[in-house]
């Protein structure tokens, strides 16, 4: 046995416990719930109606005095083309400049973007116009709003937005870093 080495049993060293190890803490917020199928459907049925009587007030009558048939005629004829006009613009002015449409005001929901507070231009034409024609012409596509976490439909994906209900909130949690006493602005540890 050399001189170094002793019967004495070996001592683990253990690290200090660090008390400024980050916790964790549940926080509870409030989102918005989205609208989902029923709901949105009623309110597209009632912009059906107000678009209705928008092409009635300011479409049939210039083609009543003109003498143009308005019945039975082909997608492209002028009338049809006047009619989607005010179809798709009715959609992208109101939603544009109140975040809802008559049904959706009627019904109390709105559209809301999931990137930003606002509603771009870019991202309405889209939603509105692109996304509209697409759940018009196939239906069915419309119908995943009611299958889809956010109640989003096919529009809605490639726009970035959903319809949420104005005044019902559902609670959820979030697990976070609890924050040290202090601001919090400056960290004390390099890693």
């Amino acid at each position: 046995m050399t001189d170094h080495e002793t019967n004495k049993p070996a001592e683990v060293q253990v690290a200090p416990h660090r008390p400024d190890t980050p916790s964790y803490e549940e926080v509870l917020f409030y989102e918005r719930k989205p609208a989902g199928f029923w709901v949105r459907f009623w309110a597209y049925l009632i912009d059906l109606l107000v678009i209705a009587g928008l092409t009635s007030i300011l479409i049939k009558p210039v083609f009543a005095l003109l003498g143009i048939e308005t019945s039975g005629i082909p997608w492209y004829a002028p009338y049809a083309v006047l009619s989607a006009v005010v179809f798709y613009g009715y959609f992208v002015l109101m939603t544009k400049f109140f975040r809802q449409t008559v049904g959706k005001m009627i019904m109390g929901i709105r559209v809301v973007s999931l990137k930003s507070d606002n509603l771009s231009w870019t991202t309405l034409l889209f939603r509105e116009w692109v996304g509209r024609f697409l759940s018009v012409t196939i239906w069915p596509l419309y119908w995943i709003v009611g299958f889809t976490p956010l109640k989003q439909g096919i529009h809605d994906y490639i726009a970035d937005t959903t319809v949420v209900h104005e005044e019902s909130f559902r609670k959820n949690k979030l697990v976070q870093k609890k924050r040290p006493d202090g601001s919090g602005l400056h960290e004390t540890r390099a890693f």
